[in-house]
């Protein structure tokens, strides 16, 4: 019995010196916002608080590829980034479709136009994820699958960016928040979906950033509009290694 716990509790990690992991994905993979970017990943922006490499320093996996880029749609994945997946590769990881969706463009309309104007964007984004996104994000795990067969694949959500309600008064109204929020709850509903279909596994960070939105109650763990514009509503550092890196650690 002695024998057979001891070999329980050091599996974990020998385990870890085995995996061979890649991480793809959008600008919320890469650490957009985040800080401390590699130079080797230009306008891809990828930093070294981001979850994937926070977790590589963490576990030491035998092998580590970055290939997550700002401003990454499914197509742009595709074809950019499965290069390093082969049947070796035993962990990936990724967020995808927010760009596809049109989030970023949403955002501005919301934070520069009129309420009406905001309403209209998300609601042509909602259209967009559950009428065209989910054959995108089928298309993405398919080709995961078959360059990475025995890859176990973690598919990461997106937080809400707003506490609706909440103490700060600056930027936009409540309605435009609420209305932001609920294309995130959306976007996340059909991402779900496809990852269980695909038999991958998702992991929801949206509990994890309770309270940490903009406006919200804790520090706060996203960027508001800040300058460069494209850090903008993203994860901080703190929002990276406080509710990232913990959803993908649970999922792997």
């Amino acid at each position: 019995m002695l024998l057979t716990l001891t070999t329980l509790f050091v599996a974990p990690a020998a385990s870890a010196a085995s995996v061979r992991y890649v991480a793809l994905g959008d600008s919320y993979s890469a650490g957009v916002g985040a800080g401390s970017y590699t130079s080797e990943s230009g306008n891809c922006k990828r930093s070294t608080n981001a979850y994937p490499y926070l977790w590589k320093n963490a576990h030491a996996p035998a092998a580590f590829a970055f290939t997550a880029c700002s401003g990454a749609r499914t197509g742009d994945v595709l074809n950019n980034q499965l290069g390093p997946l082969d049947a070796s590769t035993t962990l990936v990881s990724i967020t995808i479709g927010g760009n596809d969706a049109g989030f970023a463009s949403t955002m501005q309309t919301c934070v520069l136009n009129s309420e009406s104007a905001c309403l209209t964007a998300v609601n042509n984004a909602k259209a967009y994820a559950t009428g065209t996104l989910p054959g995108k994000l089928d298309q993405v795990y398919s080709a995961i699958h078959a360059k990475a067969p025995n890859a176990h694949v973690v598919v990461l959500g997106y937080p809400r960016l707003y506490k609706v309600g909440g103490d700060c008064v600056f930027g936009i109204g409540d309605t435009k928040r609420a209305a932001i929020n609920s294309a995130a709850d959306l976007l996340n509903d059909v991402t779900a979906k496809r990852v269980a279909n695909a038999g991958f596994t998702y992991q929801d960070v949206r509990g994890l950033f309770s309270t940490h939105e903009i406006c919200g109650t804790g520090t706060t763990w996203l960027n508001s509009t800040v300058l460069p514009v494209d850090e903008s509503y993203h994860p901080k550092a703190a929002g990276q290694s406080g509710g990232y890196l913990p959803a993908f650690t649970a999922g792997v």
